[in-house]
């Protein structure tokens, strides 16, 4: 398992955005921690046409704070 911290995707509100809001998605925002394989869409607006894959720990400059769990 990986830390996740503020300021990374695993913590942004854009992380798996467009899929259904997961037992996984909710397990990192309430523990901060992430398994090292996971990988998810980025949903922010900029990224988006890219279909970017994310893992929890990446990060950029359009970080949101997830919604508490």
């Amino acid at each position: 398992m990986q830390a996740i911290h503020d300021g990374q995707c695993g913590l942004c509100t854009h992380f798996g955005e467009h899929a259904a809001k997961t037992d996984a998605l909710v397990s990192i925002v309430t523990s901060k921690s992430a398994p090292e394989t996971l990988l998810d869409e980025c949903g922010h607006p900029k990224h988006a046409s890219l279909h970017l894959k994310v893992t929890p720990i990446s990060g950029c400059d359009g970080f949101v704070p997830a919604a508490a769990a």
